[in-house]
């Protein structure tokens, strides 16, 4: 009943309603048409936030100081507008792979990868625009067993990805303070590796984040096969891997850190490096170049 009908009632008898129950009834009413909160996107980073907490300022994410804040100012956009002017292009690398990336680029403009495997699909980082063309395609492939995510630079929308797929999303603890929505498909892992299946490996590497991570899938080429999104960026001509602190802001790691993860490269058996963006893998020298790469600062 809504406080309306109690003031019709009392002003045809003189039953005294308590002044408590009508603040209850005004509180339910006011609940009734409290509009809708759209979830928003930060057009710089490309990350998704449900609540305006952390949409009535400036991006948590690229405050930090290995993101940035444009010069124009914070800008927002919605999931209905991504879907309008945007589009996911899927391209197929080899039998078990492929690459999913946004056209015009979004935000950052990283890729996502499908990896096809017997025991169940895994999505290697993550975009922003999920649409029903890319669902269909996933779907078409046999669907996600798991999201897996390299660093929070691409969180992108992994809750809505993993409420669509039913699978878990799989992420550092390391990084747990830049996870700004908690979905209850979040799966925080802890140490330097966790086996899935199928001998798919992640490894926490560190550097650009406490919890930046590899994914390690030994099938992909004759030695293995390492997705590092920007963790490791590879350049352009191929013959050289940094590891940066902040990219944009061109803050590098410590010494100490370059030789605390080039030890830890070791003993990972690989061939091939593949990146975040276009123009980046490295195959079938890639463990050479990575170790020459750090050899470099040391």
């Amino acid at each position: 009943m809504k406080r309306s009908d109690f003031i019709k009632l009392s002003g045809m008898s003189s039953i005294i309603i308590p002044q408590a129950l009508i603040d209850k009834c005004t509180e339910q009413d006011q609940e009734q048409i409290k509009p809708e909160v759209k979830p928003l996107f930060c057009t710089t980073c490309g990350t998704q936030f449900i609540d305006t907490k952390h949409t009535s300022g400036n991006c948590p994410v690229c405050s930090n100081d290995r993101q940035y804040l444009p010069a124009k100012g914070q800008a927002w956009t919605k999931m209905e507008e991504l879907r309008s002017n945007y589009t996911n292009l899927f391209t197929r690398i080899s039998d078990n792979l492929y690459e999913i990336i946004t056209l015009p680029k979004f935000a950052i403009g990283q890729k996502a990868f499908l990896i096809l495997s017997p025991n169940g699909n895994i999505l290697w980082d993550c975009i922003s625009l999920l649409n029903e063309a890319t669902v269909e395609f996933i779907k078409s492939k046999g669907g996600l067993k798991a999201i897996v995510i390299s660093h929070p630079h691409y969180y992108s929308s992994i809750n809505d990805w993993a409420e669509t797929f039913n699978c878990p999303i799989y992420i550092h603890q390391n990084d747990e303070e830049f996870i700004y929505t908690k979905g209850s498909r979040i799966s925080l892992w802890k140490g330097a590796e966790i086996e899935l299946w199928d001998g798919i490996k992640i490894k926490n590497i560190g550097g650009h984040f406490p919890g930046s991570s590899l994914l390690i899938v030994p099938y992909l080429s004759a030695k293995g096969t390492i997705f590092c999104g920007d963790t490791f960026y590879i350049s352009p001509s191929k013959t050289h891997v940094s590891v940066m602190y902040s990219y944009p802001n061109f803050i590098p790691v410590s010494l100490s850190e370059i030789k605390r993860i080039n030890e830890s490269m070791i003993n990972i058996p690989f061939d091939t490096l593949i990146g975040a963006f276009d123009n980046q893998k490295i195959s079938p020298n890639a463990k050479e170049i990575l170790h020459a790469s750090f050899l470099k600062y040391i």
